[in-house]
């Protein structure tokens, strides 16, 4: 609320406000909503389980002490992926914790010197914890059967044509930056280069703990208006690129995939342009005729790799297939229409102004430079939030 010119409302231990001599500063008491974060965080400490975390990190330390751990590679991989993950979720909100503890502090000791500056510091302080603690909040959504998964995604170019590959194009470095500004390890099975520009499709994963859980809301057509630079009139051109990300498979899983009904297809992978990128037939296209679902792979020299990898996708693909198909059986028992989040699900605008929007949640930003150099976070959260309601009310 706004404050006289001659007496401000600062921070007082105790939790009330007192009057202090700053003048042309409007703050609040944040006494109560220090407490409501500090609630907040409590709860969010018990749904996460921090002890545990913490009894978990123990045994995985010791598993990673082993001296024959990397005779097995991927599950050494997974240890330490998983030890690294748990690590810094609990580091995360030991520093949260800390800074709400000192916070008070911040307050107190700007009110006892007089100090403007340091009211307004301790200000920004709250209004950041206020974000972060929001931000892990949302970490807690995330509890669905697969969404603790590592996230395979394809993107494929749409509507639009050469404008549409250099879209797609774009929105596979905007996830790839995304993941790299979060210390994410990511892997491009494929590539499949347009012959103008851009490309028609990738194929790539995310390796982090909760990757799907956190992904899932980008599955969607992403829509584009820019002025084309493959136009010589400079014309405004609207493009389409299609985004799908289901979850790694793991051994648990179990899907069968008859062999028979497998067509390979081996191939000299190539580069932009049709630059080869290999001297040998190692690429591998796998069609599974049934469902006329297409995976392939080209990032390892071996053709073995290279199919061991393609099938690990088509068992991701055929998996998220078989959970839509139960979902939406499911959903005609109960009489309810099914929706697919597989429709337009943002817009980019680039001219004749600029802005993001998400058409579910409708959280938007006016700096699409930001978004698509892979600043996310506040449409990932919106939508985790959005799908997290639309359970809700479904299962009601």
């Amino acid at each position: 609320m706004p404050c006289s010119r001659h007496g401000d409302r600062a921070w007082d231990p105790s939790g009330s406000a007192v009057r202090v001599p700053f003048t042309n500063v409007a703050v609040i008491d944040p006494a109560e909503e220090i407490n409501e974060l500090t609630g907040t965080l409590k709860g969010i400490q018990d749904v996460l389980d921090i002890d545990a975390m913490r009894k978990q990190i123990a045994e995985l330390e010791e598993q990673a002490a082993a001296p024959d751990l990397w005779n097995d590679p991927e599950q050494a991989q997974r240890v330490t992926s998983r030890l690294s993950h748990l690590q810094g979720e609990v580091n995360r909100v030991s520093v949260l914790v800390g800074r709400l503890e000192d916070l008070p502090v911040l307050f107190e000791l700007a009110a006892e010197e007089d100090d403007e500056d340091a009211l307004a510091e301790a200000g920004r302080e709250l209004t950041s914890l206020r974000s972060d603690i929001g931000a892990l909040e949302v970490r807690t959504l995330l509890s669905g059967e697969y969404d603790s998964r590592e996230a395979l995604i394809t993107i494929n170019s749409q509507a639009g044509g050469v404008d549409a590959a250099d879209w797609a194009q774009m929105l596979l470095r905007m996830y790839l930056r995304w993941a790299e500004r979060k210390g994410y390890s990511t892997e491009v099975y494929e590539t499949s280069y347009a012959e103008e520009a851009g490309i028609k499709s990738a194929t790539f994963t995310v390796k982090a703990p909760y990757a799907y859980g956190t992904l899932r809301g980008e599955h969607g057509t992403h829509r584009l208006v820019r002025i084309s630079p493959f136009d010589n009139q400079g014309r405004r051109q609207t493009s389409f690129a299609g985004v799908d990300v289901v979850p790694v498979v793991e051994q648990t899983d179990h899907i069968d995939i008859n062999e028979d009904e497998l067509r390979v297809d081996v191939y000299r992978s190539s580069g932009p342009g049709g630059q080869g990128v290999n001297t040998t037939d190692s690429a591998v296209r796998i069609t599974h005729i049934p469902t006329g679902i297409v995976v392939s792979c080209q990032n390892e020299r071996s053709q073995l790799q290279n199919r061991a990898t393609a099938m690990a996708v088509l068992q991701a693909k055929l998996l998220e297939r078989k959970r839509q198909e139960e979902a939406a059986a499911m959903n005609e028992l109960r009489g309810e229409s099914t929706t697919s989040w597989g429709t337009q699900i943002r817009n980019y605008v680039l001219h004749p102004y600029q802005i993001v929007k998400d058409l579910r949640t409708s959280v938007e930003a006016g700096n699409p430079s930001a978004v698509l150099d892979g600043e996310l976070d506040e449409f990932i959260e919106g939508e985790i939030r959005w799908m997290r309601r639309q359970e809700t009310d479904g299962a009601q």
